[in-house]
């Protein structure tokens, strides 16, 4: 038995006795994570750990969805404030563990006048020549890379110049859509979608000063009532496998490289 597979076999073990779902248990998850995670999952599955059901979506959507009753059993968070709400509430044990940490890119398509990897400076040219026209980021009411993006907009002193342009999406996933397709003529989204292979081939990033925004410190909960291939799986997201495939889509928490 390879090392991976005797780790999940003790970590199966030592789980609490509730039976698994036949079909495996619900995650939620952060729409940043639209890339890496289903690769995570899939190597959980090869590992022995069985199938994973998988829910994207904003990160504060999902925890209403969570405080709702939704039977979710592990939330990958991008931000580390709404797991430490669901534990609070008692709805999640604590304390949770940092899984990653996000990183806000400027994106912008092949062809476009937009020149993503002057990053930050970048970004304040094309808002004051009108080279953006419309911006896509995520809803900051409930996005945490929405948030983000609104900080690092108002730390560089165009926020009110970038509002009238702004195309709202209900996710970093769906934001990216809109930058992918036309829907805007760039975007500010997450460098893990960035990093993802449709759009890599469709465009170019530059990063964006992370001192603009309140860091992105991305948690996970085992939600109470998971069963043991729930918790198997919460435990794999620190595997070296598991931190390899988030180190590939630039999700490594700061110090792990």
């Amino acid at each position: 038995m390879s090392l991976t597979r005797r780790t999940l076999a003790g970590l199966i073990a030592l789980a609490p006795t509730r039976a698994w779902a036949s079909e495996g248990p619900l995650v939620a998850a952060a729409s940043d994570l639209t890339g890496a995670l289903p690769v995570i999952a899939e190597r959980f599955r090869r590992a022995g750990g069985g199938p994973v059901r998988l829910t994207f979506g904003s990160s504060g959507a999902l925890t209403r969805q969570i405080e709702a009753g939704a039977p979710f059993e592990v939330f990958l968070s991008a931000e580390a404030s709404l797991a430490r709400r669901l534990v609070a509430s008692g709805r999640a044990e604590g304390p949770g563990r940092v899984y990653g940490q996000g990183r806000l890119v400027l994106f912008a398509r092949k062809g476009s006048r937009v020149r993503p990897a002057g990053g930050s400076a970048e970004l304040v040219r094309a808002l004051k020549d009108g080279r953006i026209r419309r911006m896509a980021i995520a809803n900051p009411d409930h996005a945490p890379y929405g948030r983000a993006a609104r900080e690092a907009l108002t730390a560089l002193g165009v926020w009110t110049l970038a509002e009238l342009r702004l195309v709202l999406g209900d996710s970093a996933a769906q934001a990216a859509r809109f930058a992918l397709t036309g829907g805007a003529d760039a975007g500010l989204l997450p460098l893990s979608l960035a990093l993802g292979p449709e759009l890599a081939r469709a465009g170019a990033y530059g990063r964006i000063d992370p001192t603009l925004h309140a860091p992105l410190v991305q948690t996970a909960v085992v939600l109470r009532g998971a069963s043991r291939e729930g918790r198997a799986f919460f435990d794999f997201l620190a595997s070296p496998p598991a931190r390899a495939v988030l180190r590939d889509f630039g999700l490594a928490p700061e110090g792990d490289v």
